[in-house]
């Protein structure tokens, strides 16, 4: 990010440590700055040389925000968003259910002069969109608020696109797509490694991706982080459902899908009992093209990215440990999966690189395939990055230098051609393959692979700083914890 970038962002960012004196959390402020950020560009696309007509009424445009203040501005502004939900495209996407959080209208003001101070339109996307995912991130560091769940490492998000290599004027799908994280990394990509033709760009602008979104407000995040990245455009059409991905197969087809389907392995929905309580009620999707019917949200996710795949299709995905070992419906839908698709590659990940404290992830690399009486899966490839590997948020945070060993193993050509580095001389070589034979040998079809020593026990002079070893023991505990909530669970 460029200074100048960084400055804005700082500066934006530090209001938000005023507002937080009144109650405004960073995701109602985030949400807030959105909504006056793509109002400011509306106007701007309205004035030479752009001159667009946007629909959107006189009395609800940028402008009438800088003739009020006071308890007028305030009144106006929460009508104005009220109003402006009604819109189609993605100008109504953005403010649907739409309110305003910012009660003091001198602070309103102050954060609507401050938006108005600088020429959005005339940034580079590179630089709208780095200021953008600049806020998201700080957002996301923020635990309380949640945020973090939604908000993928970017480094690993880099490192899986830079492994399934998207080729132009194809198709990109991710069905719990967050803030766009995987999206915006594609689009990046794309644009870098190709010289795109006129209808390459097209076709990337408004027929590349296409995802789902349940929470309302990290959805309007999406929308307007592709906006600034230039997918899509001020008044067309969403790219982003807001329906629940996994109720039905919605009939699209990808040819490459990215995904990290929401962390917990419940699907469950909130209902209002007879005395008025609330209560929790898991969720079961009945669907013909589901090998197993379960409440396992993560199960259900990679059952769902199954049919999405095309046959020529190349999917990477995020899951937690439980999805590699679990018994019963894990058992079957590893053995489906294998059978049904080449899933070729495995990247076993360290714990403290996510934003939720206890995940033990991994990313699944398959293809689809088209039906077969034999398996289609002949080895599976995996790469430990985990074992003896220490990362924090903020002291040894991921890079994606620390991913470019996987990365180089991962495309050194076809797999055919890949070489183990795992050997009996290299015990501690991350990278070693395991045949379909050895897989389906395994206790319930396993897939929690580990070989190499862990050395934190026996190498007293090599321990992590004092910090690092106390994350990492919280880390364990809470993923601990998790595990003894899912025995739970089947117990009950």
């Amino acid at each position: 990010m460029s200074n100048h970038n960084s400055t804005i962002v700082s500066k934006v960012w530090a209001f938000c440590q005023t507002l937080r004196d009144d109650g405004v959390g960073y995701g109602d402020y985030l949400e807030q700055l959105t909504y006056l950020l793509f109002l400011k560009m509306a106007y701007e696309y309205s004035l030479p040389p752009h001159n667009r007509n946007l629909n959107i009424p006189k009395e609800f445009n940028w402008e009438s925000l800088l003739t009020k203040s006071g308890d007028e501005l305030e009144v106006h502004y929460s009508k104005m968003l009220r109003e402006l939900g009604n819109n189609k495209g993605i100008l109504g996407q953005i403010f649907t259910k739409s309110q305003n959080k910012i009660q003091d209208p001198a602070k309103l003001f102050k954060l609507i002069k401050m938006i108005d101070a600088e020429q959005w339109v005339m940034m580079g996307v590179k630089d709208k969109g780095d200021i953008y995912e600049g806020l998201l991130e700080k957002n996301a560091e923020d635990t309380k608020s949640g945020a973090g769940q939604y908000f993928t490492p970017r480094p690993l998000i880099k490192a899986m696109v830079a492994c399934i290599n998207p080729e132009p004027m194809k198709t990109i799908g991710d069905p719990a797509c967050g803030t766009g994280g995987f999206f915006l990394a594609a689009y990046d990509w794309l644009t870098e490694k190709h010289k795109l033709d006129k209808e390459q760009k097209q076709f990337l602008k408004y027929h590349t991706f296409k995802g789902n979104e349940i929470v309302a407000s990290t959805r309007r995040l999406a929308l307007m982080n592709l906006f600034l990245h230039n997918i899509g455009d001020i008044d067309s059409d969403n790219f982003i459902s807001p329906n629940d991905a996994l109720v039905a197969d919605s009939g699209d087809r990808f040819d490459y899908i990215l995904a990290n389907p929401p962390f917990g392995k419940k699907s469950s929905m909130t209902i209002t009992n007879e005395a008025g309580e609330q209560e929790r009620e898991d969720l079961t999707y009945n669907r013909q093209d589901f090998w197993v019917t379960t409440s396992n949200k993560q199960l259900n996710f990679l059952q769902h990215i199954k049919t999405l795949l095309k046959e020529t299709g190349k999917a990477a995905v995020v899951l937690p440990d439980n999805v590699l070992f679990e018994g019963g419906a894990g058992e079957s839908v590893r053995k489906k999966l294998l059978e049904t698709t080449d899933l070729h590659t495995i990247l076993r990940l360290p714990t403290g690189i996510f934003y939720a404290n206890g995940v033990k992830a991994n990313v699944l690399f398959f293809d689809g395939k088209p039906a077969s009486k034999n398996p289609w899966t002949k080895e599976v490839w995996v790469y430990d990055y985990r074992t003896n590997i220490h990362h924090t948020l903020k002291k040894n945070p991921l890079k994606y230098s620390d991913l470019q060993d996987f990365i180089d193993l991962y495309n050194e050509g076809s797999i055919a051609k890949r070489k183990e580095t795992y050997s009996e001389d290299n015990p501690d070589g991350r990278w070693r393959k395991f045949s379909y034979e050895d897989i389906i040998a395994r206790d319930k079809t396993s897939l929690d692979i580990s070989w190499i020593k862990d050395k934190s026990l026996a190498d007293l002079d090599n321990l992590p700083d004092p910090d690092e070893l106390a994350e990492e023991i919280i880390e364990n505990i809470e993923a601990g914890l998790e595990s003894f909530r899912a025995v739970l669970n089947g117990l009950k």
